[in-house]
């Protein structure tokens, strides 16, 4: 079992950027795969980024593609989103998430462990 603590979140301007942190708790982070996912009021909860227990591997909506990357420290059970270029429309409550399935990572329902979730707010 995996515990999730996001925190870096917070109010930016539009074209600004902000680094998430996502800490684990646990032995075997280094097995998870590990998912960022966001909501935004109203809306359904969408798949952002995600990346292989081995960081060999990462995975990006289109929406955020060459503005956000993903990546993971296993030796500090940290996985990291730097989003760069925030749009109003990253708005949103951003939540990590951990899976040792093997399955589709873009698919929320593939995911067992989920954090509390930090909200980034984007002004234009």
């Amino acid at each position: 079992q995996v515990q999730l603590v996001e925190s870096g979140g917070g109010l930016v301007q539009a074209g600004g950027s902000l680094r998430l942190s996502c800490a684990a708790s646990g032995r075997t982070f280094s097995s998870y795969t590990m998912g960022w996912f966001r909501q935004a009021p109203g809306k359904e909860r969408e798949f952002v980024a995600a990346i292989s227990w081995s960081g060999s591997r990462t995975y990006y909506a289109d929406s955020v593609k060459g503005r956000f990357t993903i990546s993971r420290d296993n030796a500090k059970n940290t996985v990291y989103l730097q989003m760069n270029s925030l749009k109003p429309e990253d708005t949103a409550v951003y939540y990590c998430a951990a899976t040792l399935r093997i399955g589709d990572p873009l698919r929320f329902r593939e995911y067992d462990y989920w954090g509390q979730g930090t909200q980034v707010t984007v002004s234009s």
